[in-house]
């Protein structure tokens, strides 16, 4: 399986190496190296700035002979240096990574990986010079200095990125002045895969976008709408109907949440799925939900609503629902089985329904459950409202301002629609 090889140089070879041992760790490499299977796998010899290839002896030209693609990367932060890395590994669509370092290296360059990559990437560690009598007692872990310095160290190379774009975020004018409120579109963020870039907002074990670079596109964005990542709740997804009400304890996942405390930012992804934002300010109560086409049958929306009638004393009529961007029934199709349940909510959930996989509308059925539930019509903001704008755009047709699982398939990024309580002062 094609893969690119790193050989980790170390931060300072000259104090952990002697001369005659490093000869002998970079003649371990040569033989590991040719001994890979395939001649043409990018080879990456990585040290710190301070370092001189050639000085240390290690020069794209001692490896001629084994007909490797070699480059040298030098540079103060190992972040840097692994983040250029994996953008090699993206752009060539790999995801197996060959690490020769030492096994107190490994440790260190295994907390980075941890932050800059997903599961996605298969690392393979190989180490030379184990002998702790040789090169000092191999340690099992890294102190908890350790790892705040290279958490930090990360965070301060992330946050020097460029901005792909501009942030937008789009509002509805239903919402009251008494609450801060948006959906976020795909611009303005640091995330470069072509599917992801460049505001993504989701990590996923099977995605290329690691926590810490959407932790830093949500950084950005809270910076442009007056909020702290510490304020920061996203539901954590599931499709299906459970609701965090904060304060109490959190399900192990749920697709909604609401609260009255004000200055807590609540948030629900979607990337085809809809974000759906409650208002109510006569409680002031609020309420998020993320709801695909399984937990809009499973009542993710009427939970919501309830969880904020039951633990707030919130009055359907006076609660106000924002429908956000998503798939809408121009591209969305589904198997008759499950197309036939939408055809129970209403007949117009459901078009060209003689057809194997019809077009499904779930923002139709989500107003019509939420109208079941008691919201009043005009309380609902959704793509057949038409007198304000309209903040219900299709994800998929939308490709210059949205992401979309139904057209980008499974390395998809995520907007989000998010909410607070404001309460006169800063945030």
């Amino acid at each position: 399986m094609a893969k690119v090889i790193v050989v980790d140089l170390g931060s300072d070879p000259s104090s952990e190496y002697s001369k005659a041992c490093f000869e002998a760790f970079t003649g371990k490499i040569s033989m590991i190296l040719g001994q890979a299977d395939e001649m043409h796998e990018p080879v990456y010899l990585i040290g710190c700035l301070q370092q001189s290839s050639s000085a240390l002896g290690i020069t794209p030209e001692k490896f001629v002979s084994l007909r490797k693609q070699i480059r040298v990367l030098l540079d103060s932060s190992v972040s840097a240096l692994l983040y250029t890395i994996k953008r090699e590994l993206d752009s060539l669509d790999l995801s197996n990574i060959v690490v020769i370092t030492s096994h107190n290296r490994m440790i260190i360059l295994q907390k980075y990986q941890e932050l800059l990559f997903t599961p996605v990437y298969l690392f393979e560690y190989v180490t030379v010079f184990e002998d702790p009598s040789t090169f000092g007692s191999a340690r099992p872990n890294l102190t908890s200095r350790e790892i705040t310095d290279v958490t930090e160290e990360v965070g301060t190379f992330l946050r020097q990125l460029p901005a792909v774009g501009e942030i937008t975020v789009l509002k509805s004018s239903l919402v009251p002045d008494c609450f801060s409120h948006g959906f976020s579109t795909r611009m303005g963020g640091i995330s470069y895969i072509s599917t992801l870039s460049s505001l993504n907002l989701f990590s996923s074990s099977r995605r290329r976008d690691p926590k810490a670079v959407v932790n830093e596109n949500i950084r950005r964005l809270g910076l442009q709408m007056g909020f702290q990542p510490h304020q920061f709740h996203l539901v954590k997804t599931n499709h299906a109907s459970d609701v965090w009400v904060i304060g109490e304890e959190a399900p192990e996942s749920y697709d909604g949440i609401v609260t009255n405390q004000v200055n807590v930012v609540i948030a629900a992804p979607g990337a085809d799925c809809m974000p759906l934002l409650f208002t109510d300010p006569v409680e002031k109560v609020i309420g998020v939900a993320h709801a695909g086409w399984k937990g809009t049958l499973m009542g993710i929306a009427k939970a919501t609503v309830n969880a904020m009638v039951s633990r707030f004393g919130s009055k359907t009529e006076n609660i106000l629902a924002v429908i956000g961007p998503s798939v809408g029934s121009c591209c969305f199709k589904l198997d008759q089985e499950s197309a036939k349940e939408f055809h129970s909510i209403h007949p117009h959930c459901v078009r060209k329904d003689e057809t194997p996989k019809p077009f499904i509308n779930i923002r139709l059925a989500t107003r019509v459950l939420l109208e079941r539930e008691g919201l009043v019509s005009e309380h609902i903001h959704d793509d057949t409202v038409t007198d304000i704008p309209s903040v219900t755009l299709c994800t998929s047709c939308h490709s210059d301002m949205f992401f979309s699982h139904v057209r980008d398939g499974t390395n998809f990024g995520t907007q989000i629609g998010f909410l607070w309580i404001k309460d006169g002062g800063k945030v």
